[in-house]
């Protein structure tokens, strides 16, 4: 089983947040909770960009939607 094609550091960087491991920890721990009936791209903190490509990577199952889920999963 191959592993994620993407960091969670790279998804930060994509999504033009601070990808250091202390930027990530402060953003997770900032936005959560995310309600369970809150899709990801819809969270508020997200600006139109960042919810795009958020969900474009789910609809399309790009080799970012393991990680974006990753992320996903750590917000909840």
């Amino acid at each position: 089983m191959e592993g994620p094609v993407h960091s969670l550091t790279s998804l930060f960087d994509q999504l033009g947040l601070d990808s250091t491991d202390q930027g990530i920890e402060d953003f997770i721990n900032t936005h959560k909770p995310l309600p369970g009936n809150v899709e990801l791209y819809e969270a508020g903190f997200w600006n139109p960009a960042q919810a795009a490509f958020l969900k474009e990577a789910k609809d399309e199952d790009a080799d970012w939607a393991e990680i974006v889920d990753q992320l996903n999963v750590m917000l909840r």
